[in-house]
């Protein structure tokens, strides 16, 4: 009875830290330093960028969401507002570089978008999550087969989330919202710049 106890006891563990939920970075907390290749070929570090000034860092799922594009294109009618304040857009995304010319033409947005290799941006800022089996199913029968467009990056989407970087590194906003349908008002991130 102990073993079998103990062997229920293990799974559980096992199986609750493999669905580990994201939390994303919280205000105060020290932003990774990351390194990636926009939609033009040419390499963006957080580190250059913060010698300039603050951050805004955005995660979107992808071309096929349309509160994702809304967003995207909401941020791009406002670039110029974001640079007055001293501050560089960037935006981060898990689906494959050819697929981010559909966002750019969707948005028409200017600003730098990345293609998060390996997710390794997206698990420093805790944003990554597996998509369940049933979720992927209806978004394939849907016509979106989120496999075929992260590629290697595979079933992973991220938490819709923007946070604000300081030149020191530091969180010092975040919107990090579970409900893909909400998403931040830019008049709120200029607030905060």
């Amino acid at each position: 009875m102990k073993t079998l106890l103990l062997l229920c006891s293990l799974t559980w563990a096992l199986f609750s830290q493999g669905q580990k939920t994201p939390e994303g970075l919280f205000i105060g907390s020290k932003a990774a330093d990351f390194k990636a290749k926009d939609q033009n070929g040419s390499e963006v570090r957080l580190k250059d960028l913060l010698k300039k000034g603050k951050v805004v860092l955005v995660f979107y799922r992808g071309y096929w969401c349309p509160f994702c594009n809304k967003e995207l294109s909401r941020f791009a009618d406002s670039l110029q507002l974001i640079k007055d304040k001293n501050a560089t857009l960037v935006a981060i995304t898990a689906e494959k570089p050819e697929l981010i010319d559909s966002t750019i033409n969707r948005t028409k947005a200017t600003f730098s978008i990345l293609n998060d290799v390996g997710l390794k941006i997206m698990k420093a800022y805790d944003v990554a999550y597996e998509l369940q089996e049933n979720v992927y199913t209806r978004y394939r029968n849907s016509g979106i087969d989120i496999e075929k467009n992260n590629g290697a990056n595979g079933k992973y989407l991220p938490v819709p989330a923007v946070f604000i970087i300081d030149k020191e590194s530091t969180i010092t906003f975040r919107f990090f919202e579970p409900d893909y349908k909400k998403r931040p008002w830019v008049k709120d991130i200029l607030m905060h710049l």
